[in-house]
């Protein structure tokens, strides 16, 4: 699952809406259930995120997906982790975490043919009995197994360092652009290396997956316009746009040459910086409504097409498209005055993060926007 930050800590519990993590749903309706592991700090036997957060998902998707089976509504948590009080105080706030994921409006019929039936978590740690049952597929539920890979006996034996609480919630700053995909396409290489080569290695690798790499476009639904890939996909999918909008450090020569007007670059870097280089540059887009008369598809890309273009794009169906994702140009073009909140925003990010599950726009990223777009 996605990182959801500080969304299990004591007393900030929450249902994320910017990360719904409903790509978990893809693999537990092909598999029958799946396992989600994590670590955490050096004396404590069960990370947050395996004792609360995951449960308030399961708890608040099965009440949203399946209102009519109150059996698994209830919150599951392990007793000997959560408090009774704690326990208690997240059921309560359930029925609000529902009504916050109802307003985001998304597919509610669609997310329950696939899923099919309710989610329910089960636990397991190193310090439980090494003989394990293996579980059988009921045909009432999906078995969420959470593996907590960390002891809070032998992690002082095994890491010299510290254990960074939070450290997930900002990993451009450890992590070297290192993602899944790329752990995965050299994950053997890399345990096999020594630690202080690890992050010229995973720089080289993340580099070379850059280059050659192109990420298929992908459409924001409901809209039928609105397409977000990575800046390696823009050349041989540039002919299929009429209007691309690149972020990048430097304009790309031959398709400004090719679309003229129609090709928007935003000047901005990668990371933290570019982040915050996008907010002044988000006024480029107010050409749109001029060029979108006669409609057309537009094509937003940044570097990973996970971040920045996410963020554009969201700007962009903010601005362009009404509750149902169709183009709704303003007469006046962005001049117009359009009621935005926070709530709007969210709905909107919605479409995208279920459109594009891994799709990740970091906070400072959205920021940027929710303060181009409220002003």
């Amino acid at each position: 699952m996605n990182d959801v930050g500080a969304d299990g800590h004591h007393g900030q519990w929450g249902f994320s809406l910017r990360r719904l993590n409903l790509q978990v749903i893809d693999v537990v309706a092909k598999h029958g259930g799946c396992m989600i592991v994590d670590s955490t700090r050096r004396g404590k036997s069960m990370p947050d995120a395996l004792s609360k957060t995951v449960p308030i998902w399961i708890a608040t998707l099965n009440r949203y997906l399946f209102p009519e089976l109150p059996t698994y509504h209830d919150l599951r948590t392990p007793s000997s982790f959560v408090s009774s009080s704690e326990h208690a105080q997240i059921e309560a706030r359930l029925p609000g975490f529902v009504q916050d994921l109802s307003s985001l409006k998304i597919d509610c019929e669609g997310l329950r043919k696939l899923l099919s039936k309710p989610m329910q978590s089960i636990w397991i740690t190193p310090e439980d009995e090494p003989t394990f049952t293996p579980l059988e597929v009921t045909d009432t539920h999906h078995n969420i197994v959470l593996c907590t890979a960390s002891s809070a006996s032998s992690q002082a034996m095994h890491h010299s360092s510290g254990y960074v609480q939070g450290a997930a919630d900002d990993s451009e700053t450890w992590a070297c652009g290192l993602d899944a995909q790329t752990y995965w396409m050299w994950g053997s290489e890399l345990l096999h290396k020594p630690e202080e080569d690890m992050p010229s290695i995973i720089r080289a690798m993340v580099a070379s997956r850059m280059k050659v790499a192109s990420r298929k476009p992908v459409l924001v639904r409901p809209t039928t316009n609105i397409w977000i890939a990575n800046n390696a996909a823009v050349e041989e999918n540039s002919k299929d746009y009429d209007i691309v909008v690149q972020c990048g450090t430097t304009a790309n020569s031959s398709l400004a040459d090719m679309l003229g007007t129609r090709y928007i670059h935003l000047a901005c870097d990668t990371g933290k910086n570019g982040s915050r280089q996008v907010r002044p540059q988000l006024a480029k887009l107010e050409v749109l409504p001029k060029l979108l008369k006669e409609g057309g598809n537009i094509l937003v890309t940044c570097a990973t097409g996970k971040d920045l273009a996410v963020g554009v794009a969201l700007a962009m169906i903010c601005r362009l498209c009404d509750d149902s994702g169709k183009l709704d140009l303003p007469s006046q073009g962005f001049e117009e005055v359009r009621v935005l909140n926070k709530a709007l925003i969210k709905q909107r990010l919605s479409w995208i993060m279920v459109s594009m599950p891994d799709a990740a726009p970091s906070r400072a990223t959205l920021q940027s926007v929710n303060s181009y777009l409220m002003g």
